[in-house]
């Protein structure tokens, strides 16, 4: 049965990565799960499961690429990174941090793949607004999609991952921000350094930001902006109160969505059915058959042999603790996609001889492995896939020997000293 689980997910997590022929990664989850439920792997008790567990993350995570993508339609996106480049007063240095620093604003508020995917194609177009060269041109692209998923542990909603992590923990919002907030600034701090120390030579010191559009411009629908201050207030205030009332996240951000939706409807810069159409409805498909396969690993115990391996780490205090599962997540997650690897380590933390405090730090630990360790290779995360095929219909290859000796160079200092921060804060505040 060990060998079957294996298979099946093997080649399940095959077909989402590679998707050949444009097959849909919903698909290759829902027929893996079909045939673990066929084959006796998993039961229909275990899908019920599963849907307990995600049905708040991807719900969650759909909503907020609405809202993500009705701001972009009206400009709001635009607005902030033309304000950012104004803000650099010429100064090409200033504009990489800048626009890091906008990366990782954009990606605690409208998660990660929001950030990436929305800001690549504006920070190209300002790029080339500005008249900059290749190298220069891809130095900006990077900091701002390096820096989106570095610093995706602020918030529940910053990641798919960061959601599933904190329902299965139970992880409440304000509990959870309380924690990983100052994570991320450590975060922020090391990406933003190691990203210039690698690209520095690369960025011209002064830039004609006279060039760019002024952000005022960028608005095609003052109407939806304003409002949109108001909704986006509202709902970070809903999402603390999620904690206190014990209510889903998904009803706060589902609700916001629904409003955004209500006002954008009769707006000429925004389409809804295009918005909902382009919405990732196939996430929700592919979390449920995904974890589906992944709970073939648990039944035939192969999660166990990680949770030895948690149990023993745990004997060891806080920090070999939070250390220890936080790399084995970005291990994991740099071979085999961190979607599944989130759930499998937090299977396996469940399952571990842990005491109350140690489990809540490797839950945590798991969280920042699993957002950074994607930054190692290209099929780390499947956001990582499709913004590299958004770069390359712009003409801007990267290879994935580039992106790995980049992601490895860079990801390492970040990693630890993320993984570092966490303890200290921890053993400090908690």
């Amino acid at each position: 049965m060990g060998y079957l689980a294996l298979a099946i997910f093997v080649v399940t997590l095959g077909l989402v990565i590679w998707q050949p022929k444009g097959l849909s990664i919903g698909w290759s989850a829902s027929a893996g799960a079909a045939l673990a439920l066929l084959t006796g792997v998993v039961s229909w008790s275990n899908v019920g499961q599963v849907v307990g567990i995600v049905w708040d993350a991807t719900l969650t995570f759909v909503a907020v690429i609405l809202i993500s993508l009705i701001l972009d339609a009206v400009g709001f996106f635009e607005w902030a990174a033309l304000h950012m480049a104004h803000a650099s007063k010429g100064n090409g240095r200033h504009l990489f941090i800048g626009l890091g620093i906008l990366g990782a604003l954009v990606a605690m508020f409208f998660a990660n793949d929001g950030a990436a995917l929305i800001l690549t194609p504006i920070v190209y177009e300002q790029a080339k607004a500005l008249r900059l060269d290749a190298k220069a041109t891809l130095a900006l692209i990077m900091v701002s999609g390096f820096v989106a998923d570095t610093t995706s542990l602020p918030l529940v909603v910053s990641n798919l991952v960061n959601i599933v992590s904190a329902g299965y923990f139970h992880l409440g919002f304000a509990s959870y921000a309380a924690r990983m907030v100052p994570v991320d600034i450590v975060s922020l701090a090391i990406s933003l350094l190691a990203l210039f120390a690698f690209y520095h030579r690369t960025l011209p010191k002064v830039v004609n930001v006279g060039t760019l559009a002024r952000p005022q411009d960028a608005i095609k629908d003052t109407r939806i902006f304003h409002a949109a201050w108001i909704v986006l207030a509202l709902l970070v205030i809903g999402y603390f109160a999620s904690q206190l009332l014990h209510w889903p996240v998904a009803i706060f951000a589902g609700g916001a969505a629904l409003i955004f939706l209500a006002i954008a409807h009769r707006s000429p810069a925004v389409s809804v059915p295009t918005v909902v159409r382009e919405a990732p409805w196939k996430v929700v498909v592919f979390s449920i058959g995904m974890y589906v396969v992944v709970f073939g690993l648990r039944n035939a115990g192969l999660t166990h042999i990680l949770a030895h391996l948690l149990s023993a780490l745990g004997q060891h205090g806080g920090l070999a603790s939070v250390m220890g599962a936080g790399v084995l997540a970005a291990a994991l997650s740099s071979v085999m996609n961190n979607m599944p690897t989130v759930l499998i380590d937090a299977l396996a933390i469940h399952g571990a001889a842990l005491s109350h405090g140690i489990r809540t730090l490797m839950a945590y630990a798991n969280v920042i492995g699993c957002d950074l360790g994607p930054k190692f290779t290209p099929i780390g995360s499947l956001a990582t896939l499709l913004w590299l095929h958004v770069l390359d219909r712009r003409g801007i290859r990267i290879t994935w020997g580039y992106y790995m000796r980049v992601g490895i160079t860079l990801t390492i200092p970040v990693l630890a000293a993320s993984l570092l921060g966490l303890w200290a804060w921890s053993a400090w505040a908690f």
